[in-house]
């Protein structure tokens, strides 16, 4: 079994099931915890325990990028074509458009595109994508889309995938009515839809969106505070919108609770891992690949996975964390530091462990090449570089 550290056993298990659980967890102290919150949490390690030796790396076959090619095929057009503004406003149009030029990973729609199909194969026995579930995957790309317009603004950031950001081009205010352009064309697909409870689940995702921004802008000073505030974060950033779109898929499928709640987990724990892998990437990627500057979070102050293990093993990465990088060398001196501890594998443990959970949640389903690809989609997760 992959070595997670008892404290981490104590804390991120309870993300794995629900999202009641999503507030700080004081660790466990023999003395002076009360029987039954020990029985919890011991019974929590355990199945921490399991989840990460559970499910084996996903084999090559049933590709997920290949199987959802063809419904992907005319993604980008498709989007293009939403943002349509006329004439009198082509430099919005042509701000809007930016972003959609084929140079994005497209994870998103692929899951929700494989979402769609598992499920119509489960609960119906087709596979064909409903005009509602091919409408969502374009749908969370624009809101995807959309919070990196206005992420950029925020970060101040000059490069996004290689190429100078909106904001650099055209300014910081056009940039972020840009991305409220791009939010509100999805809101009115969304509507066109016409199913009241993906339009309910896909404006939660919004809401997550913006309470995580905020929450990014905090700092907590204890370990659990600061790991429980980090995961909820990071499914309010990243995994929300993962979960709220497989919801909404599976629902357009006319499932039932149980398996829409199969496909909320599989996107939130999918969601998590994606985040942990990124925020490992932020350490060791090729910055040309990656798109932005390597360690860009710790330049924003942000305290990720990676740095929270490391502070662990160095104290003294406790006083950069609360004054958030924030003094010439501290940037330098937390980067060394990451580098020389087990913060980046106990990091990748995690992301296994949540990638494993994602594949447990959708076990029971009937098996079909789109379920097999969701299976796979965990590996690519684990090993990709940018």
């Amino acid at each position: 079994m992959q070595r997670i550290s008892k404290r981490v056993l104590e804390v991120v298990p309870r993300y794995l099931t629900d999202l009641r659980y999503f507030t700080s967890i004081p660790l466990v102290r023999n003395k002076d915890v009360d029987k039954r919150r020990n029985s919890v949490l011991v019974h929590d390690r355990a199945a921490l325990a399991t989840a990460a030796t559970a499910h084996p790396l996903a084999v090559e076959q049933d590709d997920p990028f290949e199987l959802a090619k063809d419904d992907l095929k005319n993604l980008y057009t498709d989007i293009r074509h939403e943002l349509n503004c006329g004439q009198r406003f082509s430099q919005l149009e042509d701000m809007a458009r930016y972003y959609f030029d084929g140079q994005g990973k497209a994870f998103r729609p692929v899951v929700a595109c494989l979402m769609g199909r598992a499920a119509n194969i489960h609960v119906q026995g087709r596979n064909e994508l409903s005009r509602g579930q091919k409408t969502l995957a374009l749908i969370a790309e624009m809101i995807h889309t959309a919070s990196l317009l206005h992420d950029d603004v925020i970060d101040e950031s000059d490069t996004r995938r290689g190429k100078p950001t909106t904001g650099k081009l055209w300014g910081q205010q056009k940039s972020i009515l840009a991305g409220d352009f791009v939010l509100s064309k999805s809101a009115e697909m969304l509507a066109n839809i016409g199913c009241v409870k993906t339009n309910n689940y896909m404006a939660q995702t919004l809401v997550d969106l913006v309470s995580g921004e905020f929450m990014q802008l905090e700092t907590k000073s204890e370990f659990n505070e600061r790991f429980s505030h980090y995961i909820e974060k990071s499914f309010k950033k990243t995994a929300s919108l993962l979960a709220f779109t497989c919801r909404s898929s599976v629902t357009l499928a006319g499932a039932d609770e149980v398996v829409i709640d199969n496909a909320f987990q599989y996107g939130r724990n999918i969601g998590i891992a994606f985040q942990l892998i990124d925020d490992i990437l932020d350490f060791v990627a090729d910055q040309s690949l990656l798109g932005k500057p390597a360690a860009a979070d710790l330049k924003l102050g942000l305290s990720t996975g990676p740095v929270l293990f490391a502070c662990e093993e160095f104290p003294e990465l406790d006083e950069l964390v609360n004054r958030r990088f924030s003094t010439p060398g501290d940037v330098e001196r937390a980067f060394e530091l990451v580098q020389n501890s087990e913060g980046l594998e106990r990091t990748r443990n995690i992301a296994q462990a949540y990638c494993n959970a994602a594949i447990s949640s959708i076990e029971d389903w009937a098996d079909s090449p789109h379920k097999r690809a969701l299976i796979n989609v965990t590996d690519r997760v684990l090993s990709r570089s940018k």
